[in-house]
């Protein structure tokens, strides 16, 4: 579905990526994974055109997307929940969500269902939610966009613990009905749980890629690439 090939992306003369190589296949949840500073949003940003690459290859679904605009790698299929959340902070939760939304299965009423809390807050604006909160709004808003891929950057950063596992609970679901996912995060034990591969990034290049059997088993590759 996505492939991406021999990525090399710098902002101004600092080279931060140096060949990234990745694919994800149709219905696959696969991570990027690394220490903070190692190029896994680059990468993201690199694959979303909000940085144009020097050099590689980006095809999804059998098209180029290489030097696209943003918003026609968006209309292309891509829906991105970006680090931060960067949610509308004057619109209300059902205008978040209507904002970007095209014709597609996915609707008001089943990102509601998988977000029980935003249908309750429909009416509040943005910036009066929790960080939780906000999240689950900035998956839905994505998920609006009726994508073929769904890409989190940060997906549970700064959230509870009971937050954080509700987000998984959702990509589980997510998981089950074919939605490809690429997620950045740091919490390794329910990213095993959830994702079919990964792939560790070091100072822009990839390292390491596997199951997560592999990863979970591997306590010196944690600890080296991840320092956990």
């Amino acid at each position: 579905m996505l492939e991406v090939r021999d990525l090399e992306t710098a902002y101004g003369a600092s080279q931060v990526l140096f060949g990234v190589s990745f694919q994800i296949r149709q219905g696959d949840v696969v991570t990027l994974l690394g220490r903070n500073g190692m190029g896994k949003t680059t990468t993201v940003r690199s694959v979303m055109g909000m940085v144009r690459p020097r050099k590689g290859e980006i095809r999804f679904r059998d098209r180029a997307l290489f030097g696209l605009a943003s918003y026609r790698i968006a209309q292309a299929g891509l829906g991105l929940v970006p680090e931060g959340r960067q949610v509308f902070p004057n619109l209300s939760v059902r205008e978040n969500l209507v904002a970007t939304a095209t014709k597609g299965p996915w609707t008001l009423d089943r990102v509601y269902k998988l977000f029980p809390n935003l249908q309750a807050r429909q009416s509040n604006f943005g910036n009066q939610l929790s960080g939780g909160e906000q999240q689950m709004l900035a998956i839905g808003r994505a998920l609006m966009t009726n994508p073929h891929l769904l890409i989190l950057d940060e997906a549970t950063e700064g959230l509870a613990p009971l937050v954080r596992a509700e987000i998984y609970a959702s990509l589980g679901e997510l998981k089950k009905t074919g939605l490809s996912i690429l997620v950045i995060d740091k919490d390794l034990r329910a990213l095993t749980r959830v994702a079919d591969r990964h792939y560790v990034l070091e100072k822009g290049r990839v390292v390491w890629e596997g199951g997560s059997d592999r990863l979970a088993s591997d306590k010196e590759l944690q600890h080296r690439y991840l320092g956990v």
